[in-house]
């Protein structure tokens, strides 16, 4: 079966780096099949014959604790789950308005959508918007106002952000295009 790994904060400001290609070499070596790496910031595509996504989710988190010696969330999902998620979003989400950032939140288990929003409190009008799909959320929000957005300032600036990992939409619609190939 197809999965997708997103490794949460790595390579970012010259913070937990992991060379993908060591990684990709890494879970070859601990058998996972097929492993394409996309951009730099952890998104892997992979087979494994292992049937339990918090099986794999623990594997690859000890395989980049024991290798690179960081302790990265990781969140695993299905190609078959990624494109329902895909084909289910808001009709303002994905756009390509290039005034508008739109980005998918997964979630990572065991944490629920409502902890998220408990956490993060609502969306401020005119400047983003929110919508839950199967425990992942779809956040847009205007580009000239991002700072004040209370969503944009709280998903790192909380104890939420170890449970969250972001991507934007062109590249989850990039990855799950490389599930198909």
């Amino acid at each position: 079966m197809k999965y997708i790994a997103l490794l949460r904060g790595i390579n970012i400001s010259g913070k937990n780096k992991i060379s993908m290609n060591e990684l990709k070499i890494e879970l070859e070596n601990n058998n996972y099949q097929n492993v394409i790496t996309y951009l730099n910031s952890g998104n892997i595509i992979f087979e494994s014959n292992i049937n339990s996504k918090e099986s794999i989710m623990k594997d690859i988190y000890r395989i980049v604790k024991c290798k690179f010696n960081l302790e990265i969330p990781v969140f695993i999902i299905t190609e078959f789950e990624l494109e329902d998620i895909l084909n289910n979003t808001p009709d303002w989400w994905g756009t390509n308005n290039k005034e508008i950032y739109d980005n998918l939140i997964f979630i990572i288990p065991p944490t629920k959508y409502e902890e998220v929003y408990n956490t993060i409190g609502e969306p401020k009008d005119n400047i983003e918007k929110i919508e839950e799909y199967n425990n992942s959320i779809f956040w847009s929000y205007n580009l000239n106002n991002y700072r004040k957005s209370n969503w944009w300032v709280k998903t790192a600036s909380t104890d939420i952000k170890n449970k969250i990992t972001i991507r934007t939409a062109n590249t989850m619609k990039k990855v799950l295009e490389l599930c198909k190939k």
